[in-house]
């Protein structure tokens, strides 16, 4: 009876000092920034530049942006939680061959950018990001805001405080909340996260029409968050899932051209309501 009594003090104590690590270490644990600056002419992207934002607190935020076509949109585009902008360049890549502009932010952390990502951070940041097209003249009507994993948490906030012409979620979440319990069922996770990313409580406040797409074998943020995402969010919105997809390779099964349709069927709609406007008395 006094081993049992000792052996489940010891795995009492243990599983203590593992939950207190998780607590202290817990950004270490939701965070895998690269943080190897790299720049856009090393993987051969011309018309593809490198900007750095300053952030009120001084820290210095790489990007990667490239100017619209005349008539096309520019996508603000928030990465997933691994790798650097090089890991998207072939995204970047196709779609600046389809004219669309971009401005694609690393988190703090990642690809050179100073400082250390939290979800406060990276929705400040996202902030900054987006009101730097608008002081270089992108209108509101011209955003499209693609958030990818990790970032489709970003993409939700920032669409609820601001306008823009469209949302791409890549593979959202209800909550990062949800998919750590998923991910670590035996810790008491949801007690103690910092950054949790509620999506599902950001929703109701984005007005604008929502694009998701999502992996149907995706192991990493299951599918069925992407169709609870979709069945919450507001006005005009579409899902496109594909059989056999994982989590980061949608791509291979037609996911470009699915955001591309999607865009210009968005840009279509706000050239119809600026010709309807322009007639008005």
């Amino acid at each position: 009876m006094q081993l049992i009594i000792k052996i489940a003090a010891f795995l009492a104590v243990a599983y203590g000092g593992i939950a207190v690590a998780a607590f202290i270490a817990q950004r270490k644990l939701m965070y895998f920034p690269d943080s190897e600056r790299v720049s856009p002419l090393s993987y051969g992207l011309i018309g593809v530049r490198e900007r750095v934002l300053t952030a009120p607190d001084d820290n210095q935020l790489v990007a990667w942006t490239a100017r619209a076509a005349p008539g096309q949109p520019t996508v603000l585009y928030f990465h997933g939680n691994a790798g650097n902008l090089g890991s998207r360049s072939e995204r970047v890549r196709k779609y600046a061959a389809r004219g669309l502009g971009m401005l694609m932010l690393s988190y703090r952390g990642y690809s050179g950018s100073t400082g250390s990502p939290s979800e406060a951070n990276n929705v400040a940041d996202a902030r900054l990001a987006y009101d730097t097209l608008i002081a270089d003249g992108v209108k509101p009507e011209n955003i499209i805001v693609y958030g990818e994993s990790l970032g489709t948490g970003v993409a939700v906030q920032l669409a609820a405080q601001v306008p823009v012409a469209g949302v791409v979620l890549d593979a959202p979440y209800t909550s990062i909340v949800e998919v750590a319990a998923s991910a670590y069922p035996y810790f008491p996770v949801r007690w103690f996260l910092f950054d949790r990313y509620e999506t599902m409580s950001y929703l109701p406040g984005v007005h604008a029409p929502i694009l998701i797409l999502h992996g149907e074998d995706d192991q990493i943020i299951p599918v069925r968050m992407g169709r609870a995402v979709y069945a919450a969010a507001h006005g005009p919105k579409e899902i496109v899932t594909f059989p056999g997809a994982g989590h980061s390779n949608h791509h291979l099964f037609g996911s470009n051209e699915e955001v591309f349709r999607w865009i210009d069927a968005a840009a279509h709609r706000a050239a119809g309501k600026k010709a309807e406007k322009q007639m008005r008395p």
